[in-house]
């Protein structure tokens, strides 16, 4: 397993959450990482990931932390209400976005200058918990081809699998024994530069997307030894809810906890 060394100045926020979540997440699970020095070394660039646990943010935050970059994410803004988490959110870089409504604006304009100073920034393109009954990567939104179209960055897709065994989508007791693994891979960079000087319209903007979901998806597919669906899963046709729970307050369905399906089980290379 490569992991390469953080070259960026961390600040407080980055040193303290380090310091507690990397050994907690070190002692609850295992690790498999594959290819993630994929992730530029140094640059502005969009790390994109399917999202498949609350758990996400803490093992993709793992993964590209172990490639030498520092990641900001693009977070919905009801995390930062809470004065003191809203707070250390802000220092450690993270950007709230509000997500559904025209303010989401704001967080795109943050994403599109940190780029530009280099940072990484992380995305989950489905935008919330995939809906998709055998956790599939489901249709995306545009936020990360129209941030990629803006500033012509590298956008590397991740997949990852494992992360729904910790904590099954919308329930609150984490599975921590047996250990789990975690499979990420990091795929070359997504093809996009033929559309960058096309009109940034919502036909380009969907056509990215619609790259930067099928490089995920493929990784995915890869990871779980499966054929994904021919047709992604898509919230609005199916007329279930795009952000949070679309189970309401009722127990996840069957379909919707953990695939007990086993995972191949790779070497980095």
């Amino acid at each position: 397993m490569r992991v390469r060394k953080l070259q960026q100045e961390r600040g407080w926020a980055m040193t303290v959450a380090a310091a507690i979540l990397k050994p907690t997440l070190l002692g609850a699970t295992s690790r498999t990482w594959i290819d993630g020095e994929k992730i530029p070394a140094t640059g502005g660039c969009i790390v994109v990931l399917n999202h498949i646990s609350h758990v996400d943010p803490l093992l993709s935050a793992h993964f590209v932390y172990d490639h030498g970059r520092l990641p900001r994410y693009l977070a919905k803004s009801g995390l930062f209400t809470n004065k003191y988490l809203g707070g250390f959110l802000s220092s450690a870089g993270q950007i709230p976005v509000e997500r559904l409504t025209r303010n989401a604006i704001g967080a795109y304009d943050a994403a599109v200058r940190a780029i530009g100073e280099g940072e990484c920034i992380v995305i989950y393109p489905e935008g919330t918990l995939t809906r998709d009954p055998d956790l599939w990567p489901m249709k995306g939104k545009t936020g990360a081809a129209r941030i990629a179209l803006a500033t012509g960055c590298p956008v590397i897709p991740v997949g990852q699998w494992g992360a729904q065994e910790v904590l099954p989508p919308y329930t609150k007791r984490p599975h921590l024994v047996p250990r789990k693994n975690i499979v990420m891979k990091a795929g070359d960079p997504v093809r996009l530069d033929d559309l960058l000087d096309l009109p940034h319209d919502a036909a380009t903007t969907a056509r990215a997307t619609e790259r930067i979901m099928a490089a995920i998806t493929a990784i995915v597919a890869d990871l779980r030894d499966e054929t994904p669906p021919a047709e992604r899963f898509d919230p609005r046709a199916r007329g279930v809810r795009e952000i949070g729970n679309p189970h309401g307050d009722a127990r996840p369905t069957t379909a919707h906890r953990t695939t007990h399906r086993t995972t191949k089980r790779k070497r980095s290379r």
